[in-house]
């Protein structure tokens, strides 16, 4: 009885073990060995900031794409696709590197709170109850998704002001607060040459006098700046001002005529007082 026992299990195992090598070889799944050579030069981030569901979807794309020049990895930059490149023995396009800007300024002061929230500190929430505490509906609410959604630690709540903040050296671009704002005043721009940007921090769509009101630095669409640029990088649409990265020149004419200082420029040197013979050579220039 225990020789056929021993036979029986014996002969079991045999046509098991059988069955899962039929198996393996009818649904085995062929993964090309490059994906896993791109993947290995990927950062690892798994943000989703390509567009795709992580780095390993990533590399599948890349691998099977006849070109890179719609494919980009923002944590890795243009550093990360030279060397994709070189494995998959295709060009990778130049990108410029790009960072997060919060489009708003609408801080404590220039926002005077008109009731108090006391719901679910989240904005998505929030956003779907409410227009928020203040009289601008498009502002930042503060409660901070966009620090949740950022894996890098590249941006926090200001407490004095209640707006986000980018740290420029942690922000790697991938888009992860740009999904999570609710109200849309976070976007991708190009980081600029010394880092040097000027956009329009303001996302206020009401005409120019209700949008003053609601907050002291809101646009009012007065198509100054619009009127004011030289390289058409700036357009007046639905009551407020656009500055297209891809034309603006950072020449700052626009930030000078803006009334409300609703355009901001950043990491520029400080701008050159107007001295006295400068402010005569003009009025004889006009004379």
């Amino acid at each position: 009885m225990i020789l056929i026992a021993i036979i029986t299990l014996g002969g079991i195992g045999i046509v098991s073990s059988g069955l899962l090598y039929v198996a393996s070889k009818r649904f085995e799944v062929y993964e090309n060995p490059l994906i896993a050579q791109v993947q290995e030069v990927l950062p690892a981030a798994n943000c989703g900031g390509c567009g795709y569901p992580g780095c390993s979807g990533f590399a599948s794309a890349c691998v099977n794409a006849s070109s890179l020049d719609n494919l980009l990895c923002p944590v890795g930059g243009t550093d990360v696709m030279a060397k994709v490149a070189v494995i998959l023995g295709k060009n990778a396009a130049n990108a410029d590197p790009k960072i997060a800007v919060v489009r708003c300024n609408g801080n404590c002061d220039a926002r005077p709170r008109i009731n108090q929230y006391d719901g679910a500190q989240n904005c998505a929430v929030a956003s779907s109850l409410y227009g928020g505490e203040t009289g601008c509906s498009y502002g930042c609410l503060g409660y901070g998704d966009c620090v949740t959604a950022c894996t890098f630690g590249a941006i926090h709540i200001n407490p004095s002001t209640r707006l986000p903040e980018v740290i420029e050296d942690k922000c790697t671009s991938c888009g992860a607060c740009v999904k999570a704002c609710p109200k849309s005043i976070i976007e991708l721009r190009n980081k600029g040459p010394k880092s040097r940007r000027i956009y329009v921090e303001c996302v206020n769509k009401e005409k120019g006098g209700i949008a003053r009101k609601s907050c002291s630095n809101a646009c009012i669409g007065c198509s100054k700046c619009e009127k004011e640029c030289p390289f058409d990088a700036i357009s007046v649409t639905a009551n407020l001002a656009y500055i297209d990265f891809r034309k603006c020149r950072l020449c700052r004419k626009c930030v000078a005529v803006c009334p409300t200082h609703a355009i901001h420029e950043l990491n520029f040197p400080p701008r050159k007082e107007a001295t006295a013979t400068d402010e005569t050579k003009t009025k004889e220039k006009t004379n």
